[in-house]
C-alpha cells in the first residue's frame, strides 16, 4: 500500500475518488433521464420493452423486472432501451424476438423517439432553474468586453489593439462579452472564417474605430508549427485561431511568499490591487511590466480588502537564486514583491434567466455545427469532446470552490447538445427512428428486413468509431503534458510576455 500512499495524502486520495463517483452519478443521471423518457413513452404507447441498459457492451450487471432486463453495460458510451417494434439493431442491444408483437404506427414510433430528447430538454430546463435561483459564478475577465492585456508581438498588438479600448463587434458580429457560448470575443475569434478578422472597438477619448486582425500574423517563433509524428497527430487536435487578447481583470492576490516584500507590507491572499502609483492595472501582467519600468522604485498600491482602499508603499526587489529557480523557468533576475495571482480573480454570481441559458445553448450548438460542416472554418470535429472529455470536464470543475454551480451550469449546456444532438436525422439517433416513421407514414409501408437491421448495425459502427475518434483526442488533452491547471498560478507561468510581477 505503499505507493498508494506515494500519490498523495489519504485525504487527498479519498476527494479524488469521491471527485469521480460524483461525475459518474452526474454523467449517469443524464443518459438514465434520457433513456427514460424513451422508456416512459414506449409504456405509454403500449409498446413491447425487452431492456434497459446504462451504458453498451456485455453486461456488469443486469436483473429481469416484469418483463423487463435491466443492465449495465461495460463500455461507457450512452445507453439504450430495447424496443422490438422499433427499427431493430440485434448487433448492439443483442437479439430480440419481434414474433407474435403487434405492428405500432408511425405516430407511436415518433412519440417514443422523441421523448428522449425532450426528456433531456426538461432536464435542461430544471437546471436552469436552480441556476438562475442560486447564480452562476463568473470571472471580471469573462463578463467584460474591454480588454485588459494584449501580449507583446501578437496579431491584436500589430492591428493597434490596445488595453481599454471596449470591443462593440468581432467578424461583423456584435459582442457582449470577452468569454461564452455566444456573443462573445472568443467565440467570435474562434469562429472567424477570413484571412483578417474585423474588430470594432470604442477607445475612451478616441470614439469607436475599426481594425482588421490577421490571426497568423503571430511571430515565427510563437506559432512556429513543430513537426508531429503519426502517432501523436492521433491525439493532438488543430490549433484554433487566436489573436493574444485577454479580458480586463483587476488582479487579485492567490498566495503570498514568506519573506517577500509583499507579506512585509502586509499583503493578503484575495486582496484586489487596483492601481500602482495611481495607474489602473487591467491584467496581471500589469504590475509586473510596471515594476520592471520603475526598477529600484517604492511603488504605491491601492489595495481593495473587504470592501475598503488603503494605500500600501512596497519596494519591489531581486530574490535570491534558490526561490528564483522555483518562480521562473527562465531563471532571470528582475524585481518581484512575491505574489501568486489568482487567475480567475474576483467572482461574482451572476443572475441568468431560464430563457437566456437554454436560448444561448441552442444558438451556440446550432452555430458550431455550421462551423463544423464549413470548409472555410478551422473548426472541425477533432475540436468535439465525448465521454471522456465530458467526464474530466466535470471532474474540473467539481475541482472549483463553486464547482456545483458550475456543474449545474454546465448540465444546462450538455443537456441541450445532448437533446439536439439525438435529433439529427442519422439512423441509431432518436432524430432517425423519427425519420423512418415520417418515411413509413408518407410510404404506409414499414421498412423491413435484414438489410435495415445492417444499416442501424453499420451507423451504430460509424457513431461508436466517431466516439473513439474524439476520445483519442480526449486523451490527448489528459496526457498532453500542458501547464498546470488550478485555482493559484504564478504569473511567470501563464505567458513569456507577461512574467515578473510575482516573486518566490
Amino acid at each position: 500500500m505503499a505507493w498508494l500512499f506515494s500519490l498523495g495524502s489519504f485525504g487527498e486520495i479519498l476527494r479524488f475518488i469521491i471527485l469521480i463517483l460524483e461525475v459518474i452519478l452526474v454523467f449517469n443521471l443524464m443518459i438514465v433521464v434520457h433513456e427514460w423518457g424513451h422508456f416512459l413513452a414506449a409504456r405509454w404507447r403500449g409498446l413491447k420493452v425487452e431492456k434497459f441498459y446504462i451504458w453498451f457492451g456485455k453486461p456488469l450487471w443486469k436483473k429481469t423486472i416484469n418483463g423487463v432486463e435491466y443492465g449495465l453495460g461495460s463500455i461507457p458510451a450512452g445507453g439504450f432501451v430495447a424496443l422490438p417494434q422499433m427499427a431493430p439493431m440485434g448487433g448492439l442491444e443483442g437479439e430480440v424476438n419481434q414474433e407474435g408483437l403487434p405492428a405500432i404506427t408511425p405516430l407511436d414510433k415518433a412519440i417514443v423517439a422523441f421523448a428522449g430528447p425532450l426528456f433531456s430538454f426538461m432536464l435542461a430546463c430544471l437546471f436552469a432553474v436552480a441556476v438562475w435561483v442560486v447564480g452562476k459564478p463568473e470571472s471580471e475577465s469573462h463578463t467584460t468586453s474591454i480588454v485588459g492585456y494584449v501580449a507583446k508581438d501578437s496579431p491584436a498588438q500589430k492591428a493597434g489593439i490596445l488595453p481599454g479600448d471596449k470591443i462593440l463587434q468581432v467578424d461583423g458580429q456584435p459582442v457582449k462579452r470577452f468569454e461564452g457560448l455566444v456573443d462573445s470575443v472568443r467565440w467570435g475569434v474562434v469562429a472567424s472564417e477570413g484571412e483578417t478578422i474585423a474588430f470594432e472597438v470604442e477607445r475612451p477619448g478616441q470614439g469607436v474605430m475599426k481594425f482588421n486582425v490577421d490571426p497568423k500574423a503571430w511571430p515565427s517563433s510563437e506559432k512556429k508549427a513543430e513537426p508531429v509524428s503519426w502517432w501523436r497527430s492521433i491525439f493532438k487536435r488543430p490549433e484554433l485561431r487566436s489573436i493574444g487578447l485577454e479580458g480586463q481583470m483587476t488582479p487579485m492576490v492567490g498566495g503570498v511568499a514568506k519573506n517577500s516584500p509583499a507579506e512585509e507590507a502586509g499583503i493578503k491572499a484575495d486582496d484586489l490591487v487596483l492601481r500602482a502609483d495611481g495607474r489602473q492595472l487591467r491584467s496581471m501582467g500589469d504590475l509586473g511590466d510596471y515594476i520592471k519600468a520603475t526598477a529600484g522604485k517604492t511603488i504605491m498600491l491601492d489595495i481593495e480588502r473587504t470592501g475598503k482602499v488603503i494605500q500600501i508603499p512596497i519596494l519591489p526587489r531581486i530574490p535570491d537564486k534558490n526561490n528564483l529557480k522555483e518562480v521562473t523557468d527562465d531563471h532571470q533576475e528582475y524585481p518581484m514583491i512575491g505574489v501568486a495571482w489568482d487567475v480567475e480573480g474576483k467572482r461574482t454570481p451572476s443572475v441568468i434567466t431560464p430563457w437566456e441559458q437554454i436560448s444561448d445553448a441552442v444558438r451556440h450548438m446550432g452555430n458550431l455545427v455550421s462551423k463544423l460542416v464549413s470548409p472555410k472554418s478551422d473548426l472541425s470535429p477533432a475540436h468535439m469532446s465525448g465521454p471522456v472529455g465530458v467526464g474530466r470536464l466535470y471532474y474540473k470543475l467539481f475541482q472549483h470552490p463553486d464547482g456545483w454551480r458550475l456543474v449545474l451550469w454546465f448540465s444546462v449546456v450538455f443537456n441541450i447538445n445532448l437533446a439536439i444532438l439525438n435529433m439529427m436525422p442519422f439512423p441509431v439517433l432518436d432524430g432517425g427512428h423519427i425519420t423512418m416513421a415520417a418515411a413509413e407514414a408518407i410510404r404506409r409501408k414499414p421498412p423491413q428486413g435484414r438489410i435495415l437491421e445492417y444499416v442501424q448495425t453499420a451507423c451504430a459502427l460509424m457513431l461508436f468509431g466517431f466516439i473513439i475518434f474524439v476520445t483519442l483526442k480526449d486523451t490527448g488533452d489528459f496526457f498532453g503534458g500542458g501547464a498546470k491547471e488550478g485555482k493559484v498560478l504564478k504569473i511567470e507561468w501563464l505567458s513569456k510576455e507577461q512574467r515578473g510581477a510575482a516573486g518566490a
